[in-house]
């Protein structure tokens, strides 16, 4: 049987020690690398040849989400099992949809956390027995969302994207000291403690990243009287810029509509499936992604939705296989000015 290499991360030695000991009784297995810190899991990943990183998150100089999404996208094929003190269940949905494929409680027994490590190695997933519940009936917040500022918003879409408070102060135009100044006062609107639980309360609840239209407009004078809707309307293109173009233009439109965006076709559908959408303006082309197939995954899910797809590059095939995925319309995107926004928009939704 060929061997599987462990790389060890926990920033407390004595903890290792006894991991590295129960680990050095498996067959099979051996403990290449141990780490206790960020930096040196990078450093350890580029230098030796790992199967499975064994974590505790709650390391120094790691951020989990960012790191946890870089490392998945670095080396697809290695296990990540979080071995961790932290049992939040949103704290743990979170790290499992970064990328990790097994979350561990250190005060489950040795044999568990051997029999994680096997099921992990495998190709299974792990959940220690006493989180399946709260994953299964998670917890709500007690009053609904809160209502976020626009700024807000902007914070935790950045946030959802893995940005660090550089990168994020970067993006904004604003000093990094602003930006965590920001960021408390979101933590704290969200009764969160730290960026983690943030994003993945803006996971859960994706309501809460909904912009009024008359907030999207920023209070824009209207070129002519608003459509009378105050439905939910999804954008979904992969050019941010593009994007809070499109809702400039549908908040002045509609204002009493509630404003949503996403930039892949997983955001899109998980928005879809959470919210009750009523409208999608999809670009053709997401990236690397098909905004047809995005098409189609929202009719699957919702086929009430009603979706407009919309192109730089508007040929023949693109307008057919657009309309075979069950759009109402595809708008070539240099045609797409307000009396055209108003005409579809007005149609779409006087239509029975």
């Amino acid at each position: 049987m060929s061997q599987k290499s462990i790389l060890l991360a926990d920033d407390h030695a004595i903890v290792r020690a006894g991991i590295r000991r129960m680990i050095e009784e498996l067959p099979g297995l051996h403990v290449v690398h141990e780490v206790g810190c960020g930096p040196d899991v990078f450093a350890a990943l580029a230098r030796e040849t790992v199967d499975c990183l064994l974590i505790d998150v709650s390391m120094p100089d790691f951020e989990p989400i960012t790191a946890i999404h870089q490392i998945h996208h670095l080396y697809p094929d290695l296990k990540i099992l979080v071995v961790s003190a932290h049992d939040d269940d949103i704290y743990v949905q979170g790290l499992l949809a970064a990328g990790v494929n097994g979350y561990h409680l250190k005060d489950q027994s040795l044999n568990d956390l051997k029999l994680a490590i096997e099921r992990v190695l495998a190709g299974e997933r792990w959940i220690s027995s006493p989180l399946i519940g709260k994953l299964v009936n998670p917890s709500i917040p007690a009053a609904g969302v809160p209502a976020l500022t626009n700024r807000q918003r902007d914070l935790l879409q950045l946030l959802k994207q893995g940005l660090d408070n550089q990168s994020i102060a970067q993006e904004t135009g604003l000093s990094v000291k602003t930006i965590e100044n920001h960021l408390t006062r979101l933590y704290r609107q969200l009764d969160v403690q730290s960026r983690l639980e943030a994003v993945n309360y803006a996971t859960r609840y994706p309501q809460i990243l909904g912009t009024p239209g008359q907030e999207a407009a920023h209070a824009g004078r209207l070129s002519g009287p608003a459509l009378q809707t105050c439905a939910s309307i999804l954008v979904v293109d992969d050019n941010a810029r593009y994007r809070k173009q499109l809702q400039l233009m549908i908040g002045r439109l509609c204002p009493g509509a509630t404003l949503y965006e996403a930039d892949c076709i997983e955001e899109a559908v998980r928005l879809v499936k959470a919210v009750d959408i009523q409208l999608a303006l999809i670009d053709v082309v997401l990236g690397d992604e098909s905004g047809i197939t995005c098409a189609r995954r929202i009719k699957a899910a919702r086929p009430q939705n009603r979706v407009i797809l919309i192109s730089a590059y508007p040929d023949r095939e693109f307008h057919r296989l657009g309309m075979q995925s069950g759009a109402v319309a595809f708008l070539d995107k240099k045609d797409l000015d307000m009396p055209t926004l108003r005409q579809v928009i007005d149609d779409i939704f006087t239509r029975e």
